[in-house]
């Protein structure tokens, strides 16, 4: 398995529970970008040396969350120096409504990956109706209520980061040969 980090901010515990999903499919390491937008030296050393990164946020009034815009913003100085170039990438969000517009924010991560080089993984499950219900191609897109707790998403958006988690892991090792 590939040595896959996990970078995300949530704002209330939705994106949180999905970014364990995530990464007990993908066997990775969880970093949270804190509430100020922030996340550790040591965290950032985490995301340079691993061999795949997946990008999580909800989706707040159409895009990524300022917090999760703050990390891209300092991650600059990896573009600066090509630190993530060749690295694999993926990205899942949540959202209140069954759009919400969280293609606008799996777009973003996208951009975010081609601007540092990376190589963008995609979800590859077709959408039965629990497994990727949503029918996104790009990421994961999950949905729960906007006043419902974290512990509401359907099990099948849940079961759907779980399994993209490994398909990104899984490239990465494909790739590392």
């Amino acid at each position: 398995m590939a040595n896959t980090a996990v970078v995300y901010f949530s704002g209330y515990g939705h994106t949180q529970r999905m970014a364990e999903f995530v990464a007990q499919g993908a066997q990775g390491t969880l970093i949270e970008i804190d509430a100020d937008g922030n996340i550790t030296d040591a965290q950032w050393d985490v995301l340079d040396a691993a061999d795949a990164i997946i990008m999580g946020s909800p989706t707040y009034m159409g895009m990524v969350a300022w917090q999760f815009k703050k990390f891209a913003d300092l991650s600059s100085k990896r573009w600066f120096a090509g630190k993530w170039q060749g690295k694999v990438a993926g990205g899942f969000t949540i959202s209140g409504h069954l759009s919400g517009d969280k293609l606008s924010t799996i777009q973003y991560f996208m951009t975010l990956a081609m601007q540092h080089g990376m190589v963008w993984v995609g979800q590859a499950e077709m959408g039965d109706g629990t497994i990727n219900r949503l029918g996104s191609n790009s990421g994961v897109m999950a949905q729960v209520g906007n006043t419902e707790p974290a512990a509401a998403i359907p099990e099948g958006d849940l079961a759907t980061a779980k399994t993209y988690g490994a398909r990104v892991a899984a490239m990465a090792a494909k790739l590392a040969v």
